[in-house]
């Protein structure tokens, strides 16, 4: 069943597409029962959990054991809090191109469940209360990088980087990384050589895990106008950059055996979780260059969250064991 929502934002969309200019859809309020939600889905949830995946694991690591319960706690609601932040200013900054493209355009901006005053006060709220909580109840290091991180996702990515160039992805993709040096400094009160491999790690799986998803949606990045590798380039060399990048961030996982001193279980973690990652993208390319049947890009999108998600369980396990 349609909704007027749904389908203003298709009208939206084809009127684009003939050149007819498209007046901003007003905000509708939404029901109170839902405006909860709408809040929520500014934070955007799903991006959340990821790099909780990798703040965790990474205390653990730095404490050689479990940390604290009160540092754990803080850390991560601090996280939480500044990733949230990040994500609603995201969202109020692209709700333009947010309405243009199928994967957005039910976000509450997009559709006018909420005004976007409310979203940017919504996401400076969030912003301030993760700067307090980390400061205050852990450490200002930690605070001083949630901040640099929020500050580069904004201003850095969304902002400079997104609409400009199709290495967007690449460096924006440092504000993702931050959480492990978030998580290590908490526990530590510093920084090491160990957070920075794990960074890298981040780092070099971010494109390789992003640039599928982009070319299943070029279509809606072409109708916003926005760079993205998927969408401006052919298949085969989007697939050949997620090879290398593959490639890189599994060679980064392993640097982390002699830099950390990391176990059996992680060593076995990486090779295996490794070569699974580094067969599905090459999977991609070969289909790729082929250009025969479906190419599957989801495939190498969905393998790579459990890629990172069991590596990062075993940088947690590792420490744990008496080996």
């Amino acid at each position: 069943m349609t909704t007027p929502v749904g389908q203003a934002v298709r009208s939206a969309g084809r009127r684009l597409s003939t050149g007819t200019a498209v007046a901003p859809f007003p905000p509708v309020p939404a029901p109170r029962g839902r405006t909860f939600r709408a809040y929520l889905a500014l934070t955007k949830p799903r991006i959340i959990e990821l790099l909780l995946v990798t703040t965790a694991p990474t205390m653990v690591l730095a404490a050689r054991g479990l940390p604290g319960l009160g540092v754990t706690v803080w850390t991560l609601l601090g996280g939480t809090l500044a990733a949230g932040s990040a994500n609603t200013w995201n969202c109020y900054l692209d709700r333009d191109i947010d309405r243009l493209m199928q994967r957005t355009a039910g976000r509450p901006l997009a559709t006018g469940e909420l005004r976007p005053r409310d979203a940017a006060v919504f996401g400076t709220v969030l912003g301030l209360a993760a700067v307090a909580v980390l400061g205050f109840l852990v450490n200002l290091l930690s605070a001083g990088l949630a901040l640099f991180a929020i500050a580069f996702y904004v201003l850095g990515y969304t902002l400079l980087l997104k609409r400009r160039t199709s290495q967007n992805i690449v460096w924006g993709g440092v504000a993702g990384c931050v959480p492990v040096l978030i998580g290590w400094t908490a526990v530590t009160g510093r920084l090491d050589w160990t957070p920075f491999v794990l960074f890298g790690v981040v780092f070099w799986w971010t494109p390789a895990h992003y640039w599928p998803l982009s070319l299943t949606f070029r279509r809606d990045y072409t109708a916003a106008g926005v760079p993205m590798l998927g969408a401006v380039a052919p298949a085969a060399t989007v697939a050949r950059r997620v090879v290398g990048y593959a490639w890189a961030t599994v060679a980064c996982s392993l640097l982390l055996i002699p830099v950390a001193g990391v176990g059996p279980v992680y060593t076995v973690a990486a090779v295996l979780l490794g070569a699974a990652f580094l067969r599905e993208a090459h999977l991609l390319a070969a289909r790729a260059r082929r250009e025969e049947g479906p190419l599957a890009p989801m495939r190498v999108f969905h393998a790579s969250i459990s890629y990172l998600a069991l590596l990062f369980a075993a940088v947690a396990v590792d420490p744990l064991l008496p080996f």
